[in-house]
């Protein structure tokens, strides 16, 4: 036969999903996920078995952590020396366990995640509170397999007489499973233990007002009662650990903030550091000094705060942006019959009282066959004690032990196993003294296998032995709660006065779209000349904003988009230098472009929204505060058709008027409540009625009848009419003239639309970019006062195809 015959055709699929299968239940079961009876992963309990197998328990001297990791690994735990020694190491780690279950000696670690000698510098032993985990073992109160070579024997579950699942906690990952079950409060378990032996019928909410959520032993106080009844009910829930914090004075009028508990699981020296860190790169203004001052007397770390820092704001950034507060996730997956299982606070301990009544029976039953067998002896004793010379007759008679133990058997009906004994029996116990104490320990046998024969007999008594021993427990090993429980959740706000210096800037937006922020004093030293602001070539400024760094900056785009930049994230430039691009800060798309910014000191102020007009004379009036978001990108403004764009947006308070200017000379004024508030991404309505080819190029607010409006034609024609020539419309409508264009052959144009309007009340210089590149600048005085329809006088002198592109207005 060939080589080839000897092979047999697999499908992958087959053999994959067979070995991971094979691979996943050996995990689950044999490696990340605790028994729900003893709360130990497999190489916690063989390393708890090992040490007590070996004699290393608490009342001898500490033994090298080497040897106990050989034993584990030689006998029960061929996986690797380091992690059996991890597990060792997380056992013999305060921070980490209700308590202790490994009495290390040495350096074991510490809060600052460093790590543990080498198993052959620490030495260890077991903590007596291991030792109850163990009582009894050898009372055949548990099950033992077979090692992982057949030569020796492992126990399956540790007899664990207190609840250790839910007292230590447990966190693993394993195959399609992950658990993490926090640490409890011993006294609070145990009390929740007897309360359901006596009622198995308790609600949750009764075991919840034993034990009252988590205790973990760094301390820290616990958030969210609603997580923890979930978690209980489900086996799933959420809660918020934050440290323990205080604020105390010291001298100079200064102020620091103490932490002196910090969550579970967080490393102290990383979260010195993420402190450290936002005082380095300046995140917010008032932290002098980060310390940690930790030492024999406990965990302690100061924030050094700098004269009048306000504290609690600072307090409330630390604990949102650094792990002084984090989220715990319960999910409490435990071995159930050799099934990972989800599990509840109340079927957690009944997992447990179940594993107890079987430990206690087996224990019980173990202890009545050794008191039989002694009762059974003892009565053998006595009973021969009574015919004491015919019984040495009977020995002396015999030729051997042998013959002697028949004779015994056979002449005074005594079993083999009295015989043996009375054979066995020492000279010394002929004595009366003797004779009464063999009475004595027959009757006291007696009274043990009534005890134990009433705790098999009775379900009652059996739960009662148990109810006795973990209270014993309780008393011996139970210690106060060490976190605190706050039944709400504290909403972390961080105002922006902790994060940010408030400073009054300039905030410039040129036309090819370069920004910057830049401070007074910049300005002032630059000559404090607006138009010596740093710009590229050709490039030039379209607003000027004179904003706090405190403020925001609504962005609006010509598509309907809009996006919010706050005024200190802006980078800051001297008043000389250019800035920098825009979409290196926020993502405008290439084919959108900004038409307008808008600076936001507070979103709920009551009575203002935002009035948007697009060219093709739609308008909208949407609340202010819809438009407060903390998202970076860009958000629907207002809903734009496919042949418009928006042309601005106004603060508006509801009672001013809109005069609407268009490109063809028409203008509408009709009073802004007319525009009912919308939602954010509404359409709007029609503001005015356009000829086809017609748009708006201007909207200005009207208070009154005071004041003029200028119009501004392509070729730099102007002139001012009077506000009260424009009446009172309503929205809609197709408005009336505002500028009379010029035409004929013979006639010099005056126009062919209108570029720009604004309403004047006082005397201000307008700059006009032509299309040449070149500037041009006027007051408004130049232009003279004249009739609602009529052509108006030059006062921009433009070359020859030169035409008015945009007017700028800067206050």
């Amino acid at each position: 036969m060939s080589i080839l015959e000897n092979f047999l055709p697999a499908f992958l699929e087959e053999v994959v999903g067979d070995r991971f299968g094979r691979y996943s239940k050996y995990i689950i079961q044999d490696r990340a996920i605790p028994d729900v009876r003893d709360g130990l992963k497999p190489v916690q309990r063989r390393i708890l078995y090992a040490m007590y197998d070996a004699g290393n328990t608490p009342d001898k001297p500490y033994r090298k952590s080497a040897k106990t990791v050989g034993d584990v690994m030689g006998n029960y735990h061929p996986h690797g020396d380091s992690s059996i020694y991890e597990g060792m190491v997380r056992m013999a780690q305060p921070w980490k366990m209700g308590h202790v279950l490994v009495d290390g000696h040495g350096n074991w670690g510490s809060l600052d995640d460093d790590p543990a000698a080498a198993m052959r510098y620490t030495e260890a032993r077991l903590s007596e509170i291991a030792m109850e985990l163990l009582r009894d073992i050898e009372k055949r109160t548990v099950q033992f397999k077979d090692n992982f070579d057949n030569t020796t024997k492992e126990p399956v579950v540790l007899p664990s007489r207190y609840p250790n699942l839910l007292v230590n906690g447990v966190s693993g990952i394993s195959s399609g499973f992950a658990t993490e079950i926090p640490t409890h409060n011993l006294r609070e378990v145990i009390d929740a233990c007897i309360a359901l032996i006596d009622r198995p019928d308790l609600t949750l909410d009764e075991l919840m007002g034993i034990v009252k959520g988590p205790d973990f032993p760094t301390g820290g106080i616990i958030m969210g009662s609603e997580g923890i009844r979930e978690a209980y009910r489900t086996g799933k829930g959420r809660i918020y650990v934050r440290a323990l914090t205080s604020i105390e004075e010291v001298r100079g009028g200064r102020q620091q903030i103490v932490i002196t508990e910090i969550p579970y699981q967080v490393v102290k020296s990383r979260l010195v550091t993420a402190m450290e860190n936002i005082r380095l790169e300046k995140k917010i203004e008032g932290i002098a000094e980060v310390r940690d001052e930790s030492g024999r007397e406990g965990l302690r770390i100061v924030v050094d705060l700098k004269k009048d820092a306000d504290a609690q704001g600072i307090l409330a950034y630390l604990l949102k942006k650094t792990d002084l507060q984090v989220t715990y996730n319960f999910n409490m997956v435990a071995i159930v019959n050799k099934t990972p299982k989800q599990l509840g606070l109340k079927e957690m301990l009944e997992a447990y009282i179940e594993h107890q009544k079987e430990v206690v029976t087996h224990r019980s039953q173990f202890e009545l066959e050794k008191a039989s067998d002694r009762a059974h002896v003892l009565e053998g004793l006595v009973k021969a004690l009574n015919i004491l010379d015919e019984v040495i007759a009977a020995i002396k008679a015999s030729k051997n032990r042998q013959d002697a133990q028949n004779n015994l058997v056979e002449k005074f009906g005594f079993t083999e196993r009295q015989a043996d004994a009375i054979l066995t029996l020492q000279l010394y116990r002929l004595t009366n003294l003797e004779i009464h104490s063999l009475e004595k320990e027959l009757a006291d046998v007696q009274k043990t296998i009534e005890y134990l024969q009433g705790i098999l007999g009775s379900e009652k008594k059996l739960l009662g032995v148990i109810k006795k021993e973990i209270s014993q427990i309780r008393d011996k090993y139970g210690i106060d709660r060490r976190s605190k429980i706050q039944d709400e959740v504290e909403e972390l706000k961080v105002n922006l006065e902790v994060m940010v210096t408030a400073e009054d800037v300039f905030v410039t937006l040129s036309n090819e779209g370069y920004i910057k922020r830049t401070g007074k004093l910049s300005f002032i030293r630059s000559g404090g000349e607006i138009d010596k602001t740093g710009l590229k070539e050709g490039d030039y400024l379209r607003s000027l904003l004179d904003v706090n760094t405190l403020e925001n900056l609504l962005i609006f785009t010509q598509k309907g988009q809009y996006f919010l930049l706050p005024v200190h994230q802006i980078p800051e430039f001297k008043w000389k230098e250019n800035g920098t691009a825009i979409v290196n800060i926020i993502p405008i798309p290439k084919d959108d472009r900004i038409v307008h910014v808008l600076p936001v000191k507070d979103f709920e102020e009551a009575g203002k929204s935002l009035l948007f007009i697009t060219r093709r004379g739609q308008v909208k009036r949407t609340e202010l505060k819809e438009y407060a978001t903390n998202r970076s990108t860009g958000i629907v403004a207002c809903k734009i058709g496919e042949q418009d764009a928006l042309l601005d947006v106004k603060l508006s308070t509801g009672s001013k008027e809109l005069l609407l200017v268009t490109r063809l000379g028409m203008a509408i004024r009709f009073n802004e409540d007319e525009v009912n508030p919308m939602g954010r991404a509404a359409a709007g309505v029609r503001g005015i009625q356009l000829k086809e080819d017609d748009e708006v190029v201007s909207a200005e607010w009207l208070d009154g009848d005071e004041g003029e409006v200028l119009v501004v034609s392509d070729l730099g024609y102007a002139k001012r009419s009077l506000v009260v020539d424009y009446p009172v419309q309503g929205r809609g409508g197709k408005g009336v003239f505002t500028f009379e264009f010029k035409e004929g052959k013979r006639v010099k144009p005056n126009g062919t639309g209108i570029r720009g309007a604004f309403v004047v009340k006082e005397p201000f210089d307008i700059t006009a970019v032509l299309s040449s590149g070149d500037r041009a600048e006027f007051s408004t005085e130049q232009a003279p006062i004249e009739e609602r329809k009529s052509t108006g006088k030059q006062i921009i002198p433009l070359g020859k195809n030169d035409t008015v592109n945009v007017l700028l207005k800067f206050t």
